[in-house]
Order: C-alpha cells, then structure tokens, then sequence
C-alpha cells in the first residue's frame, strides 16, 4: 500500500508550485445542512475557480430529498453565490456542475447505496475520476456507522486498480465532534478504522487550516529569534482564548448537552496548545507532525485542584453589540434546567523539560466581550531592572500575540521609553497584519483541508490517537462539573463567571482582555 500523502503529481522539485487534484470525485452526505452550503459547496468552486480541481471533477450529493441532478446543481449554485470567497464566472460553474449527480436516499437504505455505486461508476467512466472516491460525512456521528458499512457492503470502501494500472484511493472525511467522551471517542474511532485504512480517515478541524495556526510552525521553526525563548526560563504562562460575541442563534438542538468545552477545548484550543508547545519536527508531514504533537498531548496535567483552577459558565441576560440579548436558559428550545456549559476554562501543566513551571491557561466562550482566538505567550518579567518602581509602572509582561481570528496576524508587546525628558516605559505594540502584508487574498481553511483530502496530504488532520488523548485529558473534568451544580451565570457582553478571574488571581495573573 503506498503512503496516502504521496502525491505522484507533486514532486519533490516542485514543492514551490500550486498543488492540483488529480482526477477524482467527492460524495457528499448532509447536503442540506448549514455547513454544506456555507462551507464546503463553496469551497469546492472557489478550488475550482483558482484552478485546484481537475477538468472531470464531480460533486454527488446524497441526501433524503427527491431531487434531480439539476435541483441539486441549483442548491449548490445559491451556496456559490451567498457564501464563496472568489468571483462567480460562469464557464467556471458550467464545466463545475457537469460533473454534479445526486442520489435520494436514506443513510440506512441498500438500494440507495446501490445507486451511489452506479453513479460513481458512471463517473469514472464518463467524468475520468478513475476510482478515487473521497466521501464526506456532513452529517451527525450517530449516523456515521449506517452510512461507513452501506458503503462497505456495496464495495465502495475498497478500492479497484485503474485502467493505467495505478492504485484508486477511497477516503473518508469526518465533522467535530470525534464523540462526546473517550469511550464514544474509541467507539467512533473503530467503526471508522474498521473500514476504512487510518490513513484514508481524515478528520477535519478547520481551525488547522487557517494561515495564522500554520503559521505557528513558520515562525517558530523557520527563525531564530524565538525557539531560544519558547520555554518556561523565559515565559511565564501561555494563554489561549477563543471568544464568541454570539449567543447559540439556532443552534440548540446540537449546542444543548454538548457546550463550549466539548465543541471547541477539546479540539481547536487542544491543537493550538499542541502546535504551540510541541518540539521541532524532523519533517513537515504528517507522520512527524504527529509525533509531536501526541508527545504534548501526552504529557499534559490536570491541576489538583479541579474546584480552584477549573471554571464553567453559562451565559445570563446582558448587553451585546448595542442591543440586549437573553440569557442561555431564555434562548428557544433549551430547557430551563440545561446544565450545559456556554464558557469554559482549565489550567493545564506541560510536564517536560522546555514547559515545566510555565502553565497554560485555555478559555472558550460565548456571548463573551468580542470575538477573537488567539494564543498569548507571556513572558518573565526581568530579573532586575535599573529602573524606579514609578518609571515603569505601567509596565506590564512582554508578550507574543498570535491573533488567529479575526484580524489575522502578530503582535509583541515590549516596553519602550516614552518621549521626554525623563525616563518613562510604556508597553507599546508591534504589528504585523496579513492583510497588509500580503497582496494574496487568504484561502479560507475549508479550501486548503479539501484539498488535502484530494490530494491526500495529511498533516493539518488530528489523528485518533490526538482525539482520544485530549478526551482522557477532559472527561475528569466534564465528569467532575457534571457532579457539582450548575455552571456559573455570567452577563452576556462580559469576559466570563467571576470563578474564571478568581482562577487566575489565584496563580498571581490575569486574563488579557484582547
């Protein structure tokens, strides 16, 4: 079996030049769903559109609707027009929507799968996709088991060789979240490697295909000015925020029962921590990346204390964006006795060489200040300064700022003089800013990890063995708040329950307000 990430269109002397799909096709289940067509319908024509997708590429789109191919092309043209990033050019969408099919059906239904066979043989004939089948589960992980063995019992799962004699490849693309606890999280993960090889399971975390979080790696290991430093001797503690502005909007039949640890620490801020603290690969693949990444992952502690240097909140009526907006418990469809958590917050050990001592701190939440992510790396104060307590004090920790969304970029806050004639500090700031740096309008992530997944080029994708050591990290917590009482009430527009403040004066420290 060949290594999935080997391209043969992408050798090793033209790694600077754009990377193409080779001829294959996509399923994708959940059609009708919000991420369908806010994200991946669009991000298929905007690859299409910048020239990443073969000339025969065809989208099949399965779902229970009674839909013509041409009902289905015309819900994939609203999406391209409400939600994709690049213009709309008409001979781009004409030779993009010959290739697209759907097939009716139910997850469970024999004759239906039986179709999508049909259907994808036709393809390969017709289209030239050559028995490369990527299928991807928009759907909700209840269903993954149906619709992983309907696809394994109509021979979908195992690929034939092509007409050239090469290997096909079948892969299988999978939506957070990657269960709600270990247990679900194993069981998951079986029903997926039961069937098809691990390597052809991609699951996504689109988080990992932003520019700023790749950007970790870049400026970590491609310069010299900040590896010596990226260590307990000289940071004092590491945060990572990923606020929301926005309530739950429509969301309450996924949201309720799940909340904010479990839809973003466990996945999107456990990344980050990983990216952030892992040491330097031998290699940026996927094998190396991995590597180091479950190193972190594995070496992570919980406090002692989970009542001192844990919090959980949910949000209470309050002010956001100018206009009041409910509490949690008032938005509709969510029981009045819902303990789901709407914010989170843990303190988290590093136990190796470079971390011990230098704590990091992650926070989730919604209806919180603003919205933005980013990873704060905050430094020591110096040893000794020969300076007067009142000319530095409005002086406070040096900083390195990944912002991650929304304005893309890096910002140090170091301490510099202030004009005069006497000697004065202030934190000043210095920026860099994506959009105005780079001309290149930023692919959005769903574009790069699609992509990926045709390409079968791994790296940005957790793989189950990341997922189940951020669940065993978690579940004593979430186990631990299920036991004790209901989250905290914080007020919508502020930055969180008192308890996370209180957690964080505790160590000495204090949330940045970004």
């Amino acid at each position: 079996m060949s290594a999935p990430w080997t391209n043969p269109l992408r050798q090793e002397q033209d790694r600077r030049l754009p990377r193409i799909a080779g001829p294959c096709s996509m399923v994708l289940f959940g059609v009708t769903g919000d991420l369908s067509r806010k994200k991946v319908m669009p991000a298929i024509y905007d690859l299409a559109n910048r020239g990443f997708l073969p000339p025969g590429f065809s989208l099949v789109g399965f779902a229970r609707r009674d839909w013509a191919d041409q009902d289905f092309a015309q819900i994939v043209h609203d999406a391209v027009r409400e939600h994709s990033r690049t213009e709309f050019r008409e001979e781009v969408w004409k030779q993009l929507a010959e290739g697209f099919r759907f097939v009716p059906g139910e997850f469970g239904d024999e004759q239906a799968f039986k179709t999508l066979r049909r259907t994808l043989d036709e393809l390969d004939e017709a289209r030239g996709t050559g028995g490369n089948h990527a299928f991807y589960l928009s759907i909700p992980p209840k269903f993954f088991g149906s619709v992983v063995e309907s696809l394994q019992q109509v021979g979908l799962t195992a690929p034939e060789k092509q007409a050239s004699g090469l290997p096909a490849w079948r892969r299988v693309v999978v939506e957070k979240p990657f269960g709600h606890d270990l247990a679900s999280a194993r069981e998951l993960n079986a029903v997926l490697d039961g069937v098809f090889d691990p390597e052809s399971v991609f699951r996504i975390d689109h988080y990992l295909g932003k520019e700023t979080v790749q950007n970790i790696l870049a400026m970590r290991f491609a310069n010299n000015l900040f590896e010596p430093i990226w260590n307990a001797h000289y940071v004092d503690h590491v945060q990572i925020t990923m606020a929301e502005d926005i309530g739950i909007g429509s969301r309450a039949g996924y949201y309720d029962g799940i909340g904010a640890t479990r839809d973003v620490i466990q996945n999107h801020l456990m990344q980050l921590l990983a990216l952030t603290a892992m040491e330097e690969p031998v290699a940026f693949d996927a094998a190396s990346l991995r590597v180091e990444k479950q190193k972190v992952l594995s070496s992570l502690k919980l406090p002692t204390r989970l009542d001192l240097h844990t919090s959980r909140g949910q949000y209470a009526p309050g002010w956001a964006g100018g206009e009041k907006v409910v509490g949690y418990l008032d938005e509709a469809d969510i029981p009045r006795t819902s303990a789901t958590d709407t914010f989170g917050a843990i303190k988290l050990e590093v136990e190796n060489r470079r971390w011990a001592g230098a704590p990091f701190y992650l926070r989730a939440g919604k209806r919180l200040g603003r919205r933005v992510t980013e990873v704060a790396v905050v430094f020591k104060k110096p040893p000794h300064q020969p300076f007067d307590a009142v000319q530095t004090e409005d002086l406070t920790n040096n900083a390195l700022v990944i912002r991650v969304q929304p304005d893309e970029g890096v910002t140090i806050r170091f301490g510099s003089k202030v004009p005069g004639t006497g000697m004065e500090i202030r934190d000043v700031n210095m920026d860099f800013a994506y959009g105005g740096t780079f001309t290149e309008a930023s692919p959005e992530a769903y574009e790069k990890l699609i992509l990926d997944v045709l390409l079968g080029d791994p790296p940005l994708f957790p793989q189950h063995e990341e997922v189940e050591l951020s669940w065993k990290l978690l579940d004593p917590v979430l186990d631990y708040w299920a036991g004790h009482g209901k989250p905290d009430p914080y007020e919508s527009g502020s930055w969180g329950p008192q308890s996370a403040h209180d957690m964080m004066a505790r160590d000495g420290r204090v949330w940045r307000r970004p």
